[in-house]
C-alpha cells in the first residue's frame, strides 16, 4: 500500500517532497523584568530597584509589568551621559 492509495489527492503534491517552515524572529516589545534584567546584565533584584525608582520605565499590561525595550536603551544612553559628564 502506498500514499496514493490511502491519499488519492496527494498525487498533485508527490513532486512537491519540500517542506517549508516559516520562522520569524520577532523581536518583542516589551520584556519581563527578568528578561530585561539579562539584557542588561544585571541582577532580578537590581532590575526591580531600577524600576522602583524610576531609573528605568515600566508600563503596566493588565496585572504585569514589563519594560519597553526603547526604555533599556534610553537609561543605557543616560548612563553614558552621566559617564561622560563626569569625565
Amino acid at each position: 500500500m502506498n500514499t496514493l492509495d490511502i491519499f488519492p489527492n496527494a498525487a498533485q503534491f508527490e513532486g512537491d517532497r519540500t517542506m517549508t517552515t516559516t520562522t520569524t524572529n520577532v523581536t518583542p516589545l516589551v520584556l519581563t523584568v527578568e528578561a530585561a534584567a539579562d539584557r542588561l546584565g544585571v541582577g532580578r533584584t537590581l532590575m526591580y530597584a531600577l524600576v522602583k525608582s524610576g531609573a528605568v520605565e515600566s508600563v503596566t499590561i493588565g496585572r504585569l509589568r514589563r519594560i519597553p525595550i526603547d526604555a533599556l536603551e534610553t537609561f543605557v544612553a543616560s548612563l553614558r551621559r552621566a559617564d561622560h559628564d563626569v569625565a
